[in-house]
């Protein structure tokens, strides 16, 4: 890929004093907690956004919130950058390092501490995977709602850091709406504790600024978070179009009936193939589009709801209607759209862009994004969150072709822009990282981006954590 995105410079004083770094974490961590060889720095040179590399200067894995606090104090007193780690799930860059920073990986931070049942609350650590939470909890009747396809290994540090979604935010909304209290480490390694089990906590909201600030403001070590009923019941069901926009109608019909399923989920018919030639999910490859909507309930909320769904489907000329007549078809189904990533990673190398936009524009930005992939020479698969207009379209292209990759991101930048001029914004879930950082004027004015950079000076005046991401780098305060 092109440097077509840049880094800030690395700050020389701390590349000059790379040995001495390395030498004081190691006395703040224990054996094998920090690593500073090349070969053990390489897996931590990027994230799921491949495009870009950069080896940091170490890597601590701390075990405790002391730790972290311990080794963020110092990368304070030294003006050493830092940029926080999850499972590295990242597909914004948001976890790529620069040669100058000490990435923090809180892998080894993977302790459920507390389940209250009765509060429907627990409290984990910050590198607890997504779908450990409703594992512990599963066999009680409840579960933790996010559930972005990563979520077999991202970590619930990542997924508020990037304040992520799933399929079924549509009804249960995104990490924000589930997430009740964290201990946080501030950049001079004060430990601070925002909200807790109770629903609501006095105050200023710092709660919801910390979500979805990107480890821009600290470093997330615990979260307590919401956990919910089981539903009595859940039915996904497939619907086959004949064209993107029928689909795209369809969803916008649904919403506005006030109808409100579990997930709408939509593909293309490049994703379907895709996903059906991996997962084997019973997908109908003779559509152009197709949504997998699911309700729960009782047996006759979900028939009541359906009825009305599916008469909104026929008066778009929907061509296929497959109902899961068991949990194992249900599965299947599931299976196929969580895997779409990684399916898509079997054919070709690809971007996956992360614009929302209102749905009553879904299907004029469907039917442009792909006048816009097209007009670059390149392929696209849709796959995404089609209730809350939060789409991914994956643009396929050749990593090892220079040119290929300049236009992969040129058209990815289109996109989003395209998202932006119909109402949306530049990122649902996954973030803004390096990814989208110099479309944020795009956006925003100048004035709201100032605002938007004062705040977080105000947790981290030196700008050490996570420097290169968020906010683009000409008109920043100097450091």
């Amino acid at each position: 890929m092109p440097e077509t995105i840049g880094f800030l410079k690395p700050r020389q004083a701390v590349l000059d004093r790379r040995r001495e770094i390395i030498a004081d974490l190691a006395d703040l961590l224990p054996e094998g907690c920090l690593i500073s060889e090349e070969r053990g720095l390489k897996p931590f040179e990027t994230d799921a956004f491949l495009a870009y590399r950069r080896m940091p200067l170490a890597v601590a894995l701390p075990e405790t919130t002391e730790q972290v606090a311990a080794v963020l104090k110092y990368c304070s007193r030294y003006g050493v950058p830092v940029v926080p780690r999850g499972a590295g799930t990242s597909l914004s860059g948001g976890a790529i390092p620069q040669e100058d920073a000490v990435v923090i990986g809180l892998s080894k931070m993977s302790r459920i501490l507390d389940i209250d049942l009765f509060n429907r609350t627990a409290t984990v650590q910050a590198g607890v995977t997504n779908l450990n939470i409703s594992e512990a909890v599963g066999a009680d009747g409840f579960f933790y709602a996010p559930d972005p396809s990563s979520q077999l290994a991202c970590t619930i540090g990542g997924n508020i850091g990037m304040n992520s979604g799933g399929a079924h935010c549509l009804k249960y909304g995104v990490t924000t709406n589930n997430l009740l209290g964290v201990r946080m480490v501030l950049f001079d390694g004060t430990v601070i504790e925002l909200g807790g089990k109770a629903l609501d906590a006095p105050g200023y909201d710092l709660l919801g600024l910390v979500c979805g600030s990107e480890g821009q403001l600290g470093i997330v070590t615990e979260a307590t978070v919401r956990l919910i009923a089981k539903p009595e019941g859940a039915r996904p069901v497939l619907f086959g179009f004949a064209s993107s926009e029928a689909a795209g109608s369809c969803v916008a019909d649904i919403i506005g009936s006030g109808i409100i399923p579990v997930a709408i989920e939509f593909m293309d018919k490049p994703a379907i193939e895709i996903c059906e030639a991996f997962a084997h999910a019973g997908y109908p490859l003779d559509v152009e589009a197709l949504l997998i909507v699911e309700v729960e309930g009782s047996e006759p909320e979900m028939d009541a709801m359906l009825e009305g769904i599916i008469e909104i489907a026929r008066r778009h000329g929907v061509a296929t209607i497959k109902e899961s007549q068991s949990a194992l078809e249900a599965a299947l189904i599931w299976k196929g759209r969580k895997s779409a990533f990684g399916a898509t990673g079997r054919v070709a190398d690809y971007i996956c862009m992360d614009g929302t936009v209102p749905l009553s524009q879904l299907s004029h930005v469907l039917r442009r994004t792909g006048e816009i992939v097209a007009g670059y020479g390149l392929r696209v698969a849709n796959v995404f969150h089609a209730g809350d207009g939060n789409m991914h379209p994956l643009i396929l292209y050749n990593i090892n072709d220079s040119e290929d990759a300049a236009r992969a991101e040129a058209a990815g930048n289109d996109i989003l822009k395209l998202c932006v001029d119909a109402g949306g914004c530049l990122t649902g879930e996954h973030g803004v990282g390096i990814e989208k950082r110099d479309l944020m004027l795009h956006q925003y004015s100048r004035a709201d981006l100032d605002q938007q950079m004062a705040a977080r000076a105000a947790f981290d005046p030196d700008w050490i954590m996570n420097p290169s991401k968020v906010f683009p780098l000409e008109g920043r305060p100097a450091a």
